[in-house]
């Protein structure tokens, strides 16, 4: 027997709990809600250079800009279908800004210093290039065939990287997997994603048997849609087994819990918010939402 979520549960959850923006984004996709709301509850974290921060990623309090914020902007633009906005070109061109000489954006901006943040949001005092978030920015205007200037330094910076791939961390490889699905030169991303996807396995970075330890990947953290191309990488046996315990994390309470440092109320409790979207969008991708 398969388990399933409770959506209303989960749905007073995010009434009574989330922030805003996850409250237009639940009732867009779950409660037939309308998609310009969800834009009116996103606009407000964009700042004047055209960046996003304010809080969409609530581990970083400040207002400034950064990257990680508006790839999490991008996302919500294209969870609600609305990809063909003009912030778009916006977040593309505040990116040409922060772009170093290697072609990609930092993981995060120095800037990050200034205001409360969560203790892993840090960098040097030079920040380089990274594939998390450059390939995940790229995945996404990849897929919606977006033409900006970005985009083609970007590219070539993702290809180079993912060619001289050795090690790496389960979050580069949930940034780098969403570009392979949707990058334009098809053959080779299969190319690609044949060398480095199963590197999932071969260096630990995904817990094939559910736990509740702190901090882990799951299956469905790299295939969180079954055309993904990570979901080649694991059985039925272990995709059902993960589906069953995601639906199983469901709380008394009606949401979902992360299992990271919770270093702040105010950010924990917006997580909440956000993972419990998260958990439903994922449970319905897979047909476990009833």
């Amino acid at each position: 027997m398969t388990t399933t979520p409770n959506l209303s549960k989960a749905t007073d959850f995010i009434w009574r709990t989330a922030r805003l923006l996850e409250q237009r984004r639940f009732a867009y996709l779950f409660l037939d809600g309308q998609r310009q709301a969800v834009l009116e509850a996103l606009r407000p974290y964009q700042n004047p250079d055209s960046g996003f921060g304010n809080g969409l990623e609530p581990d970083i309090r400040g207002p400034v800009s950064q990257p990680v914020p508006g790839w999490t902007a991008l996302c919500i633009l294209d969870e609600a279908g609305t990809f063909a906005d003009p912030l778009v070109t916006r977040v593309c061109d505040y990116l040409l800004t922060i772009t170093t000489p290697e072609g990609g954006v930092p993981f995060v901006l120095l800037s990050v210093r200034d205001y409360p943040h969560a203790p892993w949001w840090e960098t040097r005092d030079q920040p380089p290039a990274s594939l998390n978030p450059t390939a995940a920015i790229a995945a996404l205007l990849h897929k919606h065939r977006v033409e900006h200037p970005w985009l083609t330094a970007a590219t070539e910076y993702c290809w180079r990287k993912l060619d001289q791939m050795e090690r790496t961390d389960p979050y580069e490889m949930r940034a780098v997997l969403p570009f392979l699905d949707f990058v334009s030169d098809r053959q080779r991303a299969e190319n690609v994603f044949a060398r480095v996807g199963p590197k999932i396995l071969e260096q630990k970075l995904v817990a094939l048997t559910p736990t509740t330890q702190n901090e882990t990947h799951t299956p469905l953290n790299f295939a969180p849609r079954p055309q993904s191309l990570a979901r080649r990488l694991f059985s039925d046996e272990v995709i059902e087994t993960h589906l069953d315990a995601l639906a199983s994390a469901q709380q008394e309470d009606g949401g979902w819990q992360f299992n990271w440092l919770a270093w702040n109320p105010a950010s924990a409790l917006e997580w909440r918010g956000v993972m419990t979207t998260e958990a439903v969008v994922t449970l319905r991708a897979y047909g476990r939402l009833a």
